[in-house]
C-alpha cells in the first residue's frame, strides 16, 4: 500500500511546551512536503469532498467560526482561517478541549511543507503512561493518508484502511510511529527510560499487542 520507511522517515516530529491562560500545554509539532502545490494542499484539507478521500467523513459549517464533526472521533469550532496559508480549530474529544493549528507554506526546494500543530494540556500522569505517541500516531496515520491522496489514489476504503492496519504492515507503521514519538519526547528533555516505557505502552495500544516485560 506505502513505503513503510520512506513515509515515516518524510515526517518530522517536535515536541514543546507552551503557557496559556489555564496554565502548561504540550505542544505536538509533525510536517511533511508533498510533492504539488499549496492551493492543491489547502483543497485537500478543507474542502468537505475531498477530506473524507484520505481522512474521515465530516460535516458540519466549514467556514471560520462554523462547527464540524469527524465521523466517530472529534469535533470543534474553525476559530482562525487564512487561505491558503493557515486554519485553527478547537479539537474536542472524549469530553477534553484542546487546539489545532494547520500551517501551508511552499518550500524552498519545492512542493509544499505541511505543518499541523496540537496544542492540549495533558497531565503528567498521562504523559508518563502514554507520551506524545497517543496522539502522534494517529497524526501519522493521517500524513500518510494525505500522502497517498495527493500521489492520485483513489479515495480511501475504511474496511481496506483497516485491513491493513491489523497487517504486519501496518503495525510496523505503527510501532516506527510510535518510536520516532520516543525519540522526539527524548529530544525535548524526557528520560529516555521513562519515554521508551511510554512508547512501549503506545506500541502495545496501537497494534493490540501486550508490551514486552521490562
Amino acid at each position: 500500500m506505502i513505503d513503510v520507511s520512506g513515509q515515516i522517515n518524510a515526517v518530522r516530529r517536535q515536541i514543546g511546551n507552551r503557557v496559556l491562560e489555564a496554565g502548561e500545554a504540550r505542544v505536538l509539532t509533525i510536517s511533511q512536503t508533498y510533492d504539488t502545490t499549496v492551493d492543491d494542499v489547502w483543497d485537500a484539507c478543507t474542502n468537505p469532498e475531498r477530506i473524507p478521500r484520505w481522512f474521515l467523513p465530516i460535516s458540519g459549517d466549514l467556514q471560520l467560526h462554523g462547527r464540524y464533526r469527524f465521523e466517530g472521533n472529534a469535533e470543534g469550532t474553525i476559530e482562525r482561517c487564512d487561505p491558503p496559508k493557515s486554519f485553527a480549530a478547537t479539537w474536542e474529544y472524549g469530553g477534553e478541549v484542546s487546539w489545532i493549528e494547520v500551517r501551508l507554506s511552499a518550500d524552498p526546494e519545492g512542493g509544499t511543507r505541511f505543518e499541523l500543530e496540537h496544542v492540549a494540556h495533558v497531565d503528567d500522569e498521562r504523559w508518563t503512561e502514554f507520551g506524545p505517541g497517543a496522539v502522534g500516531v494517529g497524526w501519522d496515520m493521517g500524513l500518510m493518508g494525505l500522502a497517498i491522496h495527493l500521489s492520485g489514489a483513489e479515495a480511501v476504503d475504511p474496511q481496506e484502511i483497516a485491513a491493513w492496519a491489523a497487517s504486519d504492515e501496518g503495525r510496523q507503521f505503527m510501532t516506527l510511529s510510535s518510536r520516532h514519538w520516543g525519540d522526539a519526547s527524548i529530544a525535548a528533555g524526557s528520560p529516555e527510560a521513562e519515554a521508551r516505557e511510554a512508547e512501549a505502552r503506545t506500541t502495545a495500544a496501537y497494534t493490540a499487542t501486550p508490551p514486552a516485560e521490562s
